[in-house]
C-alpha cells in the first residue's frame, strides 16, 4: 500500500479485490473521487506528468512513481475500440460501473480503510463468480470475454448465468471492428499463465472466433500443448504456442513472432499429419534469441 491519505483517495480494482481474496496484488490502482490532477497540485506532490483530458497523474512518493485517476465516465461511440472518457470527476459510484466485472469493481478508502462495494463484488468473490455490471459490457469491449477466461483460470471462478448468456449471444454475432492491439494484450496475458484449461474453455466456449472471422476450432486438447511447454521448460512466446494452432493475422505480431510462426509452418508443411503442438514453434521458442 502508500503512504498517502486522504478521504477522497481509493484504492480500486485488483489490489482490493487481491486483497479480500488474500493473495499478493503487485499492482496499485488508485482512484480520487474528483479531479486527481487537482488534487495532486493543491497537495503539493513531486508531480511527473499529467493527463488533463483523462484526470490522470503521476507522482513521485519515496522513490516510488504513482498513478492516480480521476473518477470519471466513459463512453463507447465505437463499438470495440478505445472509450471516449467524459465527466471527470464524477461520484465514485457511477466510475466504478464502467468497470469490467463486479470483482473489480470495490474501493477501499486510504483514510479509513472503508470498503466501498455498491455492485456486490465482494458477494460475487465469495461466491466465486464472474459478472458484467451491464448487458452491453462485452458489446462495448469484447475483450472483456478473454479477460474473463483469465481472471476463471486465475481464481477458479465462473461465469453467472446471465453473463454466460451475454458471452454466448456476442460470440454468435460477432462485430470485427475491434481494437486487435488489446486482444492480443489480453490473449498474451492469459495464455502466458499456461493453463491447459484456459485453451480448451477457449476452444468449448468459442472465444477463439474473437482472432478473427473464419477461425477455425481444433481438436488438440491444452494438456497436450502444456506438456510440451513444461518439458522444454519454455519461459517466452508462451501464448504464441498455444495461438500458433489459429489464423493470428489480425493481430499485430511482431518480426520475432513473425519469424516463429513462419517456421512453424514450414515444418509443418513437411509433416501435414501432425496432431501435436509444432514442434518447430518450441524449438524456436527455445531459440528465440536467434530469432530476434
Amino acid at each position: 500500500m502508500i503512504n498517502i491519505r486522504d478521504k477522497n483517495l481509493y484504492y480500486v480494482g485488483g489490489v482490493v479485490r487481491d486483497e479480500i481474496l488474500n493473495l499478493p496484488s503487485f499492482d496499485i490502482d488508485l482512484c480520487y473521487e474528483g479531479n486527481a490532477v487537482e488534487f495532486a497540485q493543491k497537495s503539493d506532490f513531486n508531480i511527473i506528468k499529467t493527463n488533463p483530458d483523462f484526470g490522470t497523474v503521476r507522482i513521485k512518493l519515496n522513490n516510488q512513481e504513482i498513478d492516480i485517476a480521476s473518477t470519471r465516465e466513459e463512453d463507447y461511440p465505437q463499438k470495440g475500440h478505445l472509450p471516449v472518457v467524459k465527466n471527470i470527476g464524477c461520484s465514485l459510484k457511477d466510475d466504478l460501473k464502467r468497470r469490467d466485472f463486479t470483482i473489480n469493481a470495490i474501493a477501499k478508502n486510504t483514510l479509513t480503510g472503508e470498503i466501498t462495494d455498491y455492485y456486490n463484488g465482494i458477494e460475487d468473490i465469495k461466491n466465486k463468480k464472474l459478472r458484467v455490471l451491464h448487458d452491453k459490457s462485452f458489446i462495448d469491449d469484447p475483450t472483456r470475454i478473454i479477460r474473463g477466461l483469465k481472471f476463471s483460470v486465475r481464481f477458479g471462478f465462473e461465469l453467472d448465468s446471465d453473463t454466460y448468456k451475454l458471452q454466448n449471444e456476442y460470440l454468435k454475432n460477432i462485430n470485427y471492428d475491434m481494437s486487435y492491439h488489446r486482444v492480443k494484450k489480453e490473449i498474451m496475458e492469459t495464455f502466458n499463465l499456461n493453463s491447459a484449461s484456459a485453451f480448451d474453455r477457449f476452444i468449448e466456449q468459442g472465444i477463439y472466433k474473437l482472432l478473427g472471422n473464419n477461425q477455425k476450432s481444433v481438436k488438440i486438447k491444452g494438456a497436450a500443448i502444456k506438456k510440451e511447454i513444461d518439458e522444454y521448460n519454455l519461459k517466452e512466446n508462451i501464448w504464441l504456442i498455444y495461438m500458433s494452432f489459429f489464423n493470428l493475422s489480425k493481430l499485430a505480431l511482431t518480426r520475432k513472432e513473425k519469424k516463429i510462426l513462419e517456421c512453424a509452418k514450414k515444418l509443418d508443411s513437411q509433416n501435414p499429419t501432425n496432431n501435436t503442438p509444432k514442434e518447430s514453434l518450441i524449438i524456436h521458442s527455445i531459440l528465440n534469441k536467434e530469432s530476434s
